[in-house]
């Protein structure tokens, strides 16, 4: 066993991520100037589907407590993940990035998260296991997480630093039909920092449900998998969720209550993963039919 598994698992797991990349170049690089709308979510489904598989072989291979943590860390990490694409959104509506480029951009997004959450989860799972006091700490910061997404407004209409530090570098180049290496590498290591400020969100939360390094690991990249392609499937709503992020803090509060009180009261699994899915279902209904009704000048 490493780290929670056998190398098999490992092996056969990597395997897995490997071609799920490899067909994601195929499907989503067909067209070099658009991306279909049905072909994302196609595809963003097709990974969805891989993770509940996955879910399935540890239920029968590992006991059925290993997979629910596995569906509630997916789950976690995958709600998390929508709030990023928020933020990827207005950086490239800030610098006019055609799809393309957005194609590039994220891809290269998707293999340095990959790498960084697998340092991540290494790091504060190791901070865990040496010292007890951690585990307060990050319930703590979930928390300060939470309070931040409730007093945050997604209105899009005015630019954090980074993305105003970024036009005034790159707009002047970003309507041409590729990037200049030095922009490109901005735009890259900007979603890169992006990923890195959500990761210390995701990772402690994550953490909250699962201990076992493996289910953390495994969790947090079949979401980042999808990533990809659920932002081109959402990238025309992303804009009428409006409401989801009361919905994450609502999660995160709830993920650092339970890391806060877990010595004296254990959440079972099952009731995570129920809350998780009720929470994401009542918030995107509530803006699906509270959107704003046009006004009439």
């Amino acid at each position: 066993m490493i780290a929670g598994a056998s190398i098999g698992y490992w092996v056969a797991f990597h395997a897995i991520v490997a071609i799920l990349l490899v067909v994601d170049l195929a499907v989503l690089q067909r067209n070099s100037k658009t991306v279909s709308i049905r072909a994302a979510w196609s595809w963003t489904g097709v990974v969805a589907a891989f993770a509940f598989c996955f879910a399935v072989l540890l239920s029968q291979t590992e006991g059925k407590q290993m997979a629910l943590e596995f569906l509630s860390g997916y789950l976690v990490e995958g709600s998390l993940s929508v709030d990023n694409l928020f933020v990827f959104l207005l950086l490239f509506r800030s610098l006019g990035l055609d799809t393309e480029q957005q194609r590039r951009v994220l891809l290269w997004g998707v293999l340095g998260a990959i790498i960084m959450r697998g340092v991540f989860i290494l790091v504060g799972t190791s901070l865990l296991a040496r010292f007890a006091w951690v585990e307060y700490v990050f319930g703590a910061f979930l928390l300060v997480g939470a309070i931040r997404l409730l007093l945050h407004k997604k209105d899009g209409t005015a630019p954090s630093g980074p993305v105003r530090w970024l036009q005034s570098k790159c707009l002047s180049v970003a309507g041409e039909k590729r990037l200049a290496l030095s922009p490109f590498l901005m735009i890259v290591l900007a979603v890169e920092a992006t990923d890195l400020i959500f990761a210390l969100d995701s990772i402690p939360a994550v953490l909250a449900i699962s201990r076992n390094i493996f289910i953390v690991y495994t969790s947090n990249i079949f979401a980042i998998l999808g990533l990809r392609s659920l932002y081109f499937a959402l990238s025309s709503a992303l804009d009428r969720l409006r409401l989801l992020h009361y919905g994450l803090a609502v999660i995160l509060a709830f993920v650092g209550i339970k890391m806060l009180t877990s010595h004296w009261f254990e959440i079972p699994v099952t009731w995570s993963l129920a809350f998780i899915v009720i929470v994401l279902a009542i918030f995107t209904l509530a803006s699906r039919f509270t959107e704003p009704k046009a006004t009439l000048l």
